[in-house]
């Protein structure tokens, strides 16, 4: 059975937590293959819980107090937007829709944007990254506010 667990690299595992304390990080994940290993400052428990235990509590707390609401809500959820062409944050950071503040946005709903062109801004760990249109095409709709926090993944604009 120790032999299982050995499948684990727990000397990366060591080297990840190492690099964490060095660079005051609070989470360093790293994935290869169909391995992936997350080492965060905060308890695990922490990490998976909040997506899942702070979405239902508000619908529970709802659901007692104004039945109708949900009943209204549940419509607008089979009009969800089609996140198949929308570009999606390379990395984690705060996004700015505009070169400085008060400045025109790099994009607005309805232009048409060229593969290449830079859409939007994330900084990240005080680095300015422009973020280019993987296509050309027309800007749908804009999924993120000036100055809001977004996560690896994130679905950012929806170009057609």
């Amino acid at each position: 059975m120790a032999d299982k667990k050995s499948g684990i690299d727990q000397a990366l595992i060591r080297e990840l937590a190492n690099i964490l304390n060095e660079t005051d990080l609070s989470e360093i994940e790293v994935e290869q293959d169909a391995l992936r290993i997350r080492v965060s400052r905060a308890a695990p428990q922490m990490i998976a819980a909040p997506v899942q235990a702070y979405a239902p509590a508000p619908a529970m707390a709802a659901a007692p107090a104004a039945a109708p609401a949900p009943a209204a809500a549940v419509p607008a959820a089979p009009a969800a937007r089609d996140l198949s062409k929308a570009v999606t944050a390379p990395m984690v950071g705060t996004v700015y829709l505009a070169p400085a503040p008060g400045a025109r946005p790099f994009i607005e709903v309805g232009a048409t944007v060229k593969e290449g062109q830079t859409l939007l801004i994330i900084e990240a760990m005080k680095t300015m990254n422009q973020i280019p249109s993987p296509r050309s095409g027309k800007i749908v709709e804009i999924l993120t506010d000036d100055g809001s926090p977004v996560e690896y993944g994130e679905a950012l604009v929806i170009i057609e």
